[in-house]
């Protein structure tokens, strides 16, 4: 159901505050709107003039409903982190770059878990964003700044921990003290500028080491056959001879002796030069083999002056007095290495991080956490694993959702802050369901993004909507985890009168600290109790998607009978339960998310999954009985065998035919409310019930 056929130009939308501007590119004809409110901070609003509003589901779908109603395309519950644009972050190949320089495509360092364990692996930029963000400042131990949001997660040594949060309340969140330490590396070094006092560095370690500026094919006798010719009119040196061709004896020796004062950036190329020469990486770290013990003292100072420590007891190289091959091997590990390459920036590959253990130590201690009371332009991406590497920290990134490059929109930050907003969406509908050709079929809303989200509080769609479906006795349900429902009771009492109402919220589990985690920008489960509660007291049926139900995690026996009395004491009208469902975009998400949260499951979901979006039907019958056993201890109905075939609820949203609750006087036929108020009925006899991907 791709909304390119459904929009048209025009129309300068609705609301009167906030700047509008015309954004072709993205929407054309549209004009986003964005509003200087907390709660819609970083989020652009793409108000548009819809041609239609109720969608045909294709026939392919195995859904049990024909017509929906989306008002809004993206959705903004979702959470937004962030980094500043200067932020370095590490790439495959052991460089680094701005976070707001990196681009789709782009391969970073990320990690996966390895058993217990976490390693650095190879990923993938999938998309690259920016917004506007309250900026804080964290301080390492090592002297490590980052700049991020509030919201903005690094992997610590207590798990994922966001910036800012607080131990109770609305805010409460897992977030850093100054009691974490973070993993990684630590502040990373800048690569050096190829300056002269570098490049006379380099030709220095790279003669000294023996090395040849002659015409060979490798990229360390290029680059110094470059750096000679710039350096002072010095040419091309003789393949087995230490003087350069053309050069006077003061110039060779400005090149090839120790200098008075040697400046920083001749000692980076100096050790560059000497390790492009005669360096070697052996069992991971960089070692020397030097041409005599002269040139040897020059390299151990200029590494301990930067801050690497050396062992010089090695087995000497053959025939040689001096230290060889191993005398001088710099100590550490994957960090030393990985600051190695930066550093010094050899032409010869120093090797990354990737396939080591990620390690964190006291060095990467939060000591300090700032607010710095300004807004900041920041950047995001999104990686196949879903972290990466920024100022040597492990850093959390954003998911992406599939559905919303059907805008050729990107799914990841586009899909939480580009919302369309189809503003005449009341009168749209009027004019549809006036027309001869509408056969009064049920009408499912909140079955792709949700239609009571955030920016529901705001546009306001939902109550012409439900007027105008008032109005035209029209059958239909919603689906949401929205509390903003109840501000409608008014209208869907009004409804109810004339038409079959039917209404679903969906509450997965009652675990508050797993909520946060998995779904932190919809309301909490207890809020979305006392809407069922307040709704059932109100005289409306209100079923509940009891979805997703998380293998391992939310489907043991204790945690849905605690679920299921919670809903019976709300007074749900039936639950189905649904186990968790994973398509593209979602799979990538989660998955991520269980490797990083609960790595002790991966196996089993591999188990229950493999490379499909559905656990078996046997796994999902099971569920389904232990909701059955939980709702007949508590006196409430369910619905529906808990499989992905199954006797399809009225619209799809919760309450299966036979155990319909005793006020919902609706019709079920194939799984769509048939239709009593005068209109020829409308059924659909596909009995295919699809679980709903609720993430």
């Amino acid at each position: 159901m791709r909304w390119d056929n459904l929009k048209a130009t025009g129309g300068p939308g609705t609301g009167d505050t906030g700047q509008a501007r015309v954004l072709p590119l993205a929407l054309p004809g549209a004009v986003a709107r964005t509003f200087d409110t907390p709660e819609f901070r970083g989020v652009t609003f793409y108000e548009v003039q819809a041609k239609s509003l109720v969608n045909r589901v294709p026939g392919t779908s195995r859904v049990p409903f024909e017509w929906t109603i989306n008002p809004y395309r993206g959705c903004s519950h979702a959470c937004v982190y962030c980094l500043t644009g200067d932020t370095s972050i590490l790439m495959a190949d052991g460089t680094t770059r701005p976070l707001a320089e990196l681009a789709v495509g782009d391969e970073v360092v990320g990690t996966v878990r390895d058993g217990r364990l976490r390693r650095y692996v190879t990923t993938r930029v999938l998309a690259h964003w920016s917004t506007v963000k309250p900026a804080h400042r964290v301080t390492l131990a090592d002297g490590t700044t980052l700049v991020a949001s509030g919201d903005h997660r690094f992997l610590s040594d207590r798990g994922w921990k966001h910036v800012t949060g607080a131990r109770h309340g609305r805010s409460r969140r897992p977030h850093l003290t100054t009691a974490n330490r973070l993993t990684g590396f630590g502040a990373l070094p800048e690569r050096p500028a190829e300056s002269p006092e570098y490049r006379r560095g380099y030709l220095c370690g790279f003669v000294n080491g023996d090395g040849h500026v002659g015409p060979v094919a490798d990229e360390a006798s290029r680059r110094a056959q470059r750096y000679a010719a710039e350096c002072g009119g010095l040419h091309a040196m003789a393949a087995d001879d230490r003087e350069y061709a053309g050069a006077s004896v003061r110039d060779a020796s400005a090149v090839l002796d120790w200098p008075e004062v040697p400046t920083r950036a001749w000692r980076q190329g100096f050790v560059a030069g000497l390790f492009d020469a005669v360096g070697a990486l052996v069992d991971g770290m960089p070692r020397f083999h030097a041409v005599d013990k002269v040139v040897v003292d020059w390299l151990v100072e200029c590494l301990a002056v930067l801050g690497f420590a050396t062992d010089r007891s090695g087995r000497p190289a053959s025939g040689v007095d001096d230290v060889g091959l191993d005398g001088v091997r710099v100590l550490g590990s994957t960090r030393e290495r990985v600051r190695f390459g930066l550093l010094f920036a050899p032409a010869a590959a120093t090797g990354t991080a990737v396939g080591d253990l990620v390690r964190g130590d006291e060095t990467l201690r939060v000591t300090a956490i700032e607010p710095l009371g300004v807004e900041v332009p920041m950047f995001d991406i999104t990686t196949g694993t879903g972290d990466f590497i920024a100022n040597g920290v492990v850093s959390h990134n954003c998911f992406a959702r599939n559905t919303h490059t059907y805008l050729d929109l990107d799914a990841g930050h586009d899909f939480d802050t580009q919302i369309v907003v189809k503003v005449n969406a009341g009168e749209v509908l009027r004019r549809e369901l006036s027309s001869k050709r509408w056969s009064g079929a049920h009408i499912a809303m909140g079955t792709n993004v949700d239609c009571y989200q955030r920016a529901e509080g705001r546009y306001q769609l939902m109550r012409d909507i439900l007027a105008v479906l008032r109005d035209h006795a029209n059958p239909f349900s919603i689906l949401t985890k929205g509390t903003l429902i109840a501000r409608d009771l008014d209208l869907l009492q009004q409804a109810r009168e004339v038409t079959s109402v039917s209404i679903s919220m969906s509450v997965g589990f009652l675990d508050e600290t797993l909520w946060s985690s998995v779904e932190p920008g919809t309301p909490s489960p207890r809020r979305r109790l006392d809407v069922v509660r307040r709704l059932t007291d109100a005289g409306l049926s209100v079923g509940v998607l009891m979805a997703p139900i998380l293998p391992g995690l939310t489907d043991t026996p204790e945690a849905i009978d605690a679920t299921v009395a919670a809903l019976a004491s709300a007074g749900a009208a039936g639950i189905v339960p649904l186990a968790l469902h994973l398509r593209p975009g979602a799979r990538e998400w989660y998955q991520a998310w269980l490797a990083r949260e609960h790595p002790r499951l991966g196996p089993r979901y591999q188990e229950l999954y493999g490379d499909g979006s559905y656990t078996p039907q046997a796994y999902q019958r099971e569920l389904a009985a232990r909701v059955r056993l939980a709702a007949r201890r508590h006196g409430v109905p369910t619905g529906g065998t808990g499989t992905t075939r199954m006797p399809s609820t009225s619209g799809g949203t919760g309450v299966d035919a036979g155990d319909a609750h005793p006020a919902d006087q609706s019709k079920h036929s194939g799984g769509q409310a048939t239709r009593t108020t005068g209109r020829a009925s409308h059924t659909d006899e596909r009995a295919a019930h699809e679980q709903l991907s609720l993430l």
